[in-house]
């Protein structure tokens, strides 16, 4: 599965066009988390936004959202990968690109009810992790993989400088997500090829041709991911889509 050759193309999404910058407002951090389920056909979990939403109403998108200072503080089972601190630690100090880490754990159990963590006794802790710690658990950081970044353009309603992680559903402590916190109206496991269909923002829709090239078959194998491919850094410059790897 190729990606488009222009994926910012405005014919493909005009909601998502460039627009001329408002008020100056910088990015705030923030981090999505792409579940997979890997095989013959992969499949990701998408969500759809509600509708009365500010920021890409009604679009079909990843979980995710802002860093909380409570994510510089939380406690993990496991501590991100060599890698993934590697690519991190290009762009972050330590501890935000940890917190980013928790970050996509943490907005991924609130918009979907999904845990990506591993078994622990139950915790009372105060802030946005307490329903996490509750269920008993703790986030799994090593099952992250980082694949892409993202600022948002000027002149939106919000605006993020968000890292893109992708992670395995067998890492998920049960496989089927519940109604969550009701950001989402709609959340389901999809094939790459059913998702690219869907109502997109251009960001997302750039990032499922990520996803899929990181399926490759070498020799007839069975798909895994291609966790050596450049790390994509999407941003607007001189009001055109700018995109480069580390």
């Amino acid at each position: 599965m190729s990606p488009p050759s222009n994926p910012f193309d405005a014919r493909q999404d005009l909601a998502d066009a460039p627009r001329p910058a408002g008020p100056r407002q910088r990015p705030k951090d923030a981090a999505t988390l792409i579940l997979v389920r890997s095989g013959t056909r992969p499949q990701v979990l998408m969500g759809r936004r509600a509708p009365g939403h500010v920021f890409m109403a009604s679009k079909w998108v990843f979980p995710g959202g802002r860093i909380d200072r409570s994510d510089f503080a939380a406690a993990s089972a496991t501590e991100p990968s060599a890698a993934t601190r590697a690519r991190l630690e290009t762009e972050l100090a330590p501890h935000r690109a940890r917190a980013l880490c928790l970050t996509a754990v943490r907005e991924t159990f609130e918009e979907t009810g999904l845990i990506l963590g591993r078994p622990a006794p139950s915790a009372s802790v105060a802030g946005p992790w307490r329903a996490f710690r509750a269920v008993g658990a703790l986030p799994d950081l090593a099952a992250l993989n980082y694949v892409a970044r993202a600022i948002t353009p000027p002149g939106r309603t919000r605006r993020f400088d968000a890292r893109f992680f992708m992670a395995d559903a067998s890492a998920l402590l049960a496989p089927e997500p519940t109604a969550g916190s009701g950001e989402l109206d709609e959340i389901a496991w999809l094939p790459l090829e059913e998702a690219r269909a869907l109502d997109l923002p251009a960001i997302t829709r750039f990032v499922l041709a990520e996803v899929a090239g990181r399926f490759i078959i070498p020799d007839g194998a069975e798909r895994r991911a291609g966790k050596d491919r450049p790390i994509p850094f999407v941003r607007m410059v001189r009001g055109s889509h700018l995109v480069t790897h580390d």
